[in-house]
Formats: C-alpha cells, structure tokens, sequence
C-alpha cells in the first residue's frame, strides 16, 4: 500500500512503485473509473491497446495470415506498392 497526499489544487504525486506498475511516464494519461464502489485508476495508453488487441482478436486468422512471417511479407508487398 502506498500513500500520497492531495494538494490545494486536488493533485497527486503517483508513488513510484505506482508509477513503475502501471509503466507511467511524464506526459501519460491515467484513466479514473469506479469499481464495485472504489475509485481505481489505470495508464491509459494501455487501454487502448487493450481495448485494440481485444477488437482485433481473430482478424489475422479470417484474413488468412497463419504466422508473423506471414504479416511481415504482406507489409513488403504493400510497400513494395509504394
């Protein structure tokens, strides 16, 4: 458990076992939503990858594409295009 202290101005300095956790870096965006009553708060950077990685899930397979290789060659033959 860690703890922080709020500000006049409402901020927070996010402990650096927090920060190295969730990956944060200066300039990130963290995400507040409410949980079974608790407000929880995540890097938002990796909701959206979450939130893509779980849209794109299957695609590669309906696509035809079996393994990475399979991806690598179709991105040189669109480059190729160029």
């Amino acid at each position: 458990m860690e703890l922080a202290t709020v500000t006049s101005k409402g901020q927070i300095t996010i402990p650096v076992k927090i920060r190295n956790k969730l990956s944060l870096k200066t300039g990130d965006q963290v995400f507040f939503m409410e949980e079974k009553g608790k407000i929880v708060f995540q890097n938002a950077s990796q909701i959206a990858l979450s939130t893509i990685q779980k849209e794109m899930d299957g695609k590669a397979e309906k696509a035809g594409f079996k393994t990475e290789e399979d991806v690598v060659d179709y991105i040189k033959e669109l480059r190729a295009k160029k």
